[in-house]
């Protein structure tokens, strides 16, 4: 994993975080738009490109581990309240004691994601012969982590968290994917584990992606507006391009 990878997974949690700083409480129809084409790149990405790379290998099941990754995110968002995927529930009333859960749970999302990272290239290269297009699990995470980190902070700010306090946050929360890269990359993984690592994070993804396009309809009356349609087919779009870009 190439040292500008660890720099763009880090910075990008801090790019969202620093425009909840500017524009917190302003932002919430942009923001749902952001969501709407993130939750549709990344259901794109996961379905086309990251599924049948962890489906190529015969001996790894595959299968389970989707599973096991969508039950545990489902786990994880009893602490994180939706944070992950850009909601922010606001209580008046929060304290720390809900931040350091929220936290927590963000945290080991970003750990477990960001561990096939450090070997997806290789893992890619193995399976299609190169290694063009393997940037999909990047992009993946860094386009869901914008969003992330922007109502993480907004849940900070609005539950009077200082603004040093909430930076701590952010800057703790934006180490954890690149820790995860970092950690997995000192130990080998034969295809069979990688195929099921990618699973479990297929699984998590599956989850965040069709949480987000469910909850795009607003007034729950089963309609999605022109524009939320607009960035939902962008998104697809970009991630059927993704292998010609």
């Amino acid at each position: 994993m190439a040292i500008w990878e660890y720099f763009l997974l880090f910075f990008c949690v801090l790019l969202g975080g620093a425009l909840a700083f500017r524009f917190y409480g302003k932002a919430r129809t942009s923001l749902k738009l952001v969501l709407s084409f993130s939750g549709a790149y990344l259901l794109g990405i996961t379905v086309l490109h990251l599924m049948p790379g962890a489906f190529s290998v015969p001996d790894a099941p595959a299968g389970l581990w989707i599973l096991a990754g969508f039950l545990v995110q489902l786990f994880l968002e009893q602490l994180t309240q939706g944070v992950e995927h850009g909601h922010i529930h606001v209580h008046e009333h929060s304290g720390s004691a809900m931040a350091l859960q929220v936290m927590i749970g963000l945290s080991l999302h970003a750990f477990l994601e960001g561990m096939p990272l450090s070997h997806y290239d290789s893992f890619y290269a193995a399976q299609h012969g190169h290694a063009h297009g393997h940037h999909h699990l990047l992009a993946g995470i860094v386009l869901h982590k914008l969003p992330a980190a922007f109502a993480l902070v907004s849940l900070l700010l609005l539950s009077h968290f200082r603004r040093a306090t909430a930076w701590i946050c952010l800057a703790f929360f934006a180490s954890m994917s690149p820790l995860g890269a970092l950690v997995a990359g000192s130990f080998t993984f034969s295809p069979a584990a990688m195929a099921n690592l990618l699973g479990f994070v297929i699984g998590s993804f599956l989850h965040i992606a069709t949480t987000i396009l469910f909850e795009a309809d607003d007034d729950r009356q089963h309609h999605v507006s022109w524009a939320k349609m607009g960035v939902i087919l962008l998104g697809i779009s970009l991630a059927l391009a993704a292998d010609l870009l």
